[in-house]
């Protein structure tokens, strides 16, 4: 079995623990995802299957989430999950005061990852150190958000705020809620998040994990449900040899070769066959030797021997 399969993740389930019954739901070890999720969140998570896992560090990182923001109280993971810091009504908060400070957050914008985080720091996760009652100095990183929009609002001794967020990868959602909160000065955090979108897949096109149990207990073709390599890569240039080229390419051997110029700008690229058959991804490489720096264009990933 191969390919990609895009799962809406229940909450409470971590992305682990939903890799797990995959892998038992249908009888093979690799499965592996494309991006964490949170157990307190949903939505798209994509899987890889068989030797689709290989190719998971080629999918797009855009995402898309629909997040719900709580004002009026901190937490220590920076959502609902965490034990509260602060927590005070303010009732006084408008619709128009969180609308002026949203575009401090697109763009390239620094963020200090949550605390109870998978990043790790000194060789350990920051929630494992977390939870040990150790508390550490987290660097800050470069995110990109995309987009960020008002889908709805709930006033309130305690408002909430439901955004649409596109952003890179490695953004943590929790941390513009609880950075939101820092800039209005009322303190705020994560109430509900659900991924809409992950890695060029579409919740509206998912599959939940219990229609996805079901399905195999009534014995019922699961395979059709798999998208294939070359649509989870579709968005990579794309380059297409003739079948002399595709056997060397495909023994490891390097060759000059005069693609488009977006092609040739690119650090990863799907190779076909000329009949189509997807190969795996090239790369251009520049030999040492002083007498010829023309880019050779080489393997990088090998995916199908014709």
């Amino acid at each position: 079995m191969l390919g990609f399969l895009n799962l809406n993740k229940p909450l409470g389930w971590t992305s682990h623990d939903c890799v797990a019954k995959v892998r038992g739901l249908l009888k093979t070890k690799k499965v592996g995802h494309g991006g964490t999720l949170d157990p307190k969140a949903s939505g798209v998570l994509p899987l890889a299957v068989g030797r689709a896992t290989r190719l998971l560090q080629y999918l797009p990182d855009g995402k898309a989430y629909e997040a719900t923001v709580r004002f009026g109280l901190s937490t220590t993971t920076d959502d609902l999950d965490g034990e509260v810091i602060t927590q005070q009504a303010v009732p006084q908060l408008s619709l128009a005061q969180i609308e002026a400070v949203l575009p401090q957050f697109l763009g390239r914008i620094e963020q200090i990852p949550p605390q109870y985080s998978a990043i790790h720091v000194g060789g350990k996760r920051l929630y494992d150190l977390a939870r040990a009652g150790v508390m550490v100095e987290v660097p800050s990183r470069e995110v990109e958000v995309m987009g960020i929009e008002v889908l709805g609002w709930q006033p309130g001794e305690f408002p909430e705020v439901r955004l649409g967020i596109r952003c890179g990868g490695g953004t943590y959602i929790r941390a513009i809620a609880r950075d939101l909160g820092a800039v209005l000065g009322t303190g705020a955090t994560l109430a509900q998040l659900e991924r809409t979108e992950s890695s060029g897949f579409y919740l509206a096109d998912g599959i939940g994990l219990e229609d996805l149990i079901a399905r195999v207990e009534r014995q019922e073709e699961v395979a059709g449900l798999l998208y294939s390599p070359e649509v989870a890569i579709a968005h990579l240039p794309h380059v297409r040899l003739p079948q002399h080229l595709a056997q060397r390419w495909c023994l490891g051997q390097r060759f000059e070769l005069e693609p488009e110029q977006s092609a040739l700008d690119a650090d990863a690229l799907a190779v076909f066959r000329e009949d189509g058959q997807f190969l795996g991804i090239g790369t251009w490489k520049v030999t040492k030797s002083k007498m010829d720096t023309t880019p050779k264009f080489a393997p990088k990933l090998v995916f199908f021997h014709p």
